[in-house]
């Protein structure tokens, strides 16, 4: 089932009554609305006078639905996570937290591996070549030593818009901000398949830092980017005005977790696949797989 995303750009007062979501305005003429929590993966809160209630709160987090909060700049900054995710949790965590560097390693490789391709893949989806990539997906070592994640990305950027001066870079030029978005949406859309299969997002196989909650979500997010980039690309193609996230292009972004990927073969949708692809990762901290599950770009 897809889940759906709701966005919250006004001030609104959301409630709940009778498992449903209950949304009220400050204007006395609009109308209240309600939604059914149980069909809601994802709720972005941008405006700051919104508010909500504890007892909403608490059946959102109980049906696992991500609720992103958004900053001055309007980019999501926050993502409210369950203290229990799923059944299994704390032996979940335990075959995480003893994973071997070695396995780490080999599953960072697979990760950047699947992330190259998906860029190669992407960049000829535009007529544009890509043998440097394929080659360099190819040549990626355990771990990733050689550092073939970082040199595929600058010359895929390079290679990929058709704009004078543009750069991959968080205070760029646009479509940097409306890559800084999506990036930010499919970062919340990881951490919550994480989540519901058992993982800590905090501890990652390659990215560590002690002031990032969310280096798992940063690692398994990698080989999903070049949809992002997909739809950023097909809004730019469409000639309209990107110097700022207006609620159009924000509604265009948050089509990133009902987006139609393939994976294992089968068609699906983004927010799904990153749930196969999290318990294939759990699969492998348990030993009974060594491969991680990514979707292929087409």
């Amino acid at each position: 089932m897809i889940k759906r995303t709701l966005f919250f750009g006004n001030p609104a007062y959301l409630s709940t009554r009778n498992e449903q979501l209950v949304v009220r305005y400050p204007e006395e003429d609009r109308p209240e609305k309600t939604v059914a929590i149980e069909d809601l993966g994802y709720v972005v809160l941008e405006d700051p006078q919104i508010t909500l209630t504890n007892g909403l709160l608490m059946k959102l987090v109980q049906n696992k639905t991500a609720v992103i909060t958004c900053d001055r700049q309007h980019l999501p900054c926050s993502f409210l996570q369950p203290l229990v995710g799923h059944t299994e949790q704390t032996e979940r965590m335990r075959h995480q937290l003893n994973a071997s560097l070695p396995l780490k390693k080999q599953l960072w490789q697979q990760t950047v591996m699947a992330k190259i391709e998906n860029q190669a893949r992407h960049l000829l989806a535009r007529q544009k070549r890509a043998l440097k990539l394929r080659r360099w997906a190819r040549e990626v070592k355990s771990g990733d030593a050689e550092n073939h994640e970082a040199i595929a990305a600058a010359y895929y950027f390079q290679h990929l818009f058709d704009l004078e001066g543009f750069s991959r870079n968080q205070k760029g030029l646009p479509p940097n901000n409306l890559l800084n978005y999506g990036y930010a949406i499919l970062r919340a859309v990881t951490a919550r398949a994480l989540c519901s299969s058992g993982l800590l997002p905090s501890v990652g196989i390659f990215h560590r830092n002690k002031y990032n909650a969310f280096c798992l979500a940063d690692d398994i997010m990698e080989p999903y980017r070049p949809y992002v980039d997909a739809l950023v690309y097909e809004i730019v193609e469409t000639g309209c005005a990107i110097e700022e996230l207006n609620k159009n292009l924000k509604a265009e972004l948050l089509r990133i977790p009902a987006m139609d990927v393939v994976i294992d073969g089968k068609q699906s949708p983004l927010m799904n696949a990153m749930s196969r692809t999290t318990n294939s990762l759990y699969e492998c901290f348990l030993g009974s797989s060594r491969k991680l599950m990514y979707p292929e770009f087409e």
